[in-house]
């Protein structure tokens, strides 16, 4: 090695951020293992190389004691204070050992080791490129599809997306582009492995946050997501303006804001509710489109009785129990519904545990007064 591949480092630091003195102090601890395994020594040794000559150094090194008892690491008093008067026990020994042919063998170490290291320093700046936009939404372009996971590109790096963060029924096609929200980085041997998904609810509230300006501003806030991925969601908004409509600013005019993000979820259902303080008047919201005309909340069981027309109940529970299964997640209330007919039958047998006393009804008479 010479002045030239100190300079070679300098502009690597430069150009990839890895401190040279860091290359330098890697190479000069891999130079010790190349060292003991070409010649053969069971020594304990130290290698320098000169930060401006480049130029390589081998020293042996031993302890100096008053009686040697392993030669290989420990040198006599005596012996020591022949080279060098000033020397008391306890101190290390040091003696220059470099062989003439250890060039060849340490630019083929320090070679390996910059390789390495540059490999590490890219996957690490990969990992921290990425570890930082966790939870955000990433544009990325199929590669493509093996047993089932899915290769995305997304244009430095390559991202995974496994068959269960796929939503049912979505087909991947080389050169399609996507959305998806970052679920997590990970470290691996191999490199940083980036894993995304298209099912998490965080892909839904990402996308509202950058299609309605309301919600990025602060003046709409997304109080709670659920889906189920491809087939149906609920998101609960709020305003925090009250000459703002939540639910009209994520809808948009003609319905264009909410029609995009259904196009961008493969069709996926997406139903808009305001959220309330009042878990009454929010988790009657929740179920629409169903229209509730009574209901009570029981807090101590976190449980909800809601009443609907008679020809409404199948509305309001939803195809296999969907509507009232993500009103009920969306709220975080157990909700049992009931027809009205249903509802004055167990009243008059006796068997209604639960009874209601707030009517939506009358909430918007006397907001009308």
């Amino acid at each position: 090695m010479n002045a030239d591949f100190i300079e070679a480092l300098k502009d690597l630091e430069k150009e990839k951020g890895i401190k040279a003195d860091v290359l330098l102090e890697a190479i000069e601890a891999a130079l010790i293992s190349a060292y003991k395994k070409n010649f053969g020594s069971s020594e304990n040794v130290r290698v320098e190389i000169d930060r401006q000559s480049g130029d390589i150094h081998v020293f042996f090194q031993k302890t100096v004691v008053d009686k040697v008892e392993e030669p290989a690491v420990q040198i006599s008093l005596t012996e020591a204070q022949s080279y060098d008067p000033d020397f008391e026990a306890g101190d290390v020994f040091e003696s220059e050992v470099t062989p003439r042919s250890f060039g060849r063998i340490a630019a083929q170490t320090a070679k390996h080791v910059v390789v390495q290291r540059l490999k590490e320093a890219e996957r690490n700046m990969v990992y921290d490129q990425y570890a930082t936009r966790k939870d955000e939404i990433i544009n990325g372009t199929v590669i493509r599809v093996e047993n089932k996971n899915v290769f995305i590109d997304l244009g430095k790096s390559e991202a995974l997306l496994i068959a269960g963060e796929q939503i049912p029924g979505e087909r991947y096609r080389t050169g399609d582009r996507y959305k998806f929200f970052l679920l997590e980085v990970r470290r691996t041997s191999k490199g940083p492995q980036i894993l995304l998904s298209r099912t998490h609810p965080g892909l839904l509230k990402r996308l509202f946050e950058i299609e309605v300006p309301e919600i990025h501003d602060g003046v709409v806030e997304i109080k709670s997501v659920v889906r189920e991925p491809g087939a149906r969601a609920k998101i609960a908004v709020r305003s925090h303006n009250e000459n703002v409509d939540p639910v009209g600013a994520c809808v948009g005019a003609k319905g264009m804001r909410v029609q995009n993000i259904v196009n961008e979820l493969a069709g996926e259902k997406i139903e808009i509710v305001r959220w309330d303080e009042d878990p009454l008047i929010y988790v009657s919201n929740a179920l629409a489109p169903a229209k509730v005309v009574a209901a009570g909340i029981f807090p101590n069981e976190k449980f909800a009785q809601v009443i609907v027309p008679d020809y409404q109940l199948s509305l309001a529970i939803g195809k296999e129990g969907q509507n009232a299964r993500l009103a009920a997640r969306l709220t975080g209330w157990k909700i049992d519904i009931k027809s009205e007919t249903q509802y004055s039958e167990a009243l008059a047998e006796g068997t209604m545990e639960h009874e209601v006393d707030y009517h939506p009804a009358d909430e918007e008479a006397s907001s009308e007064e």
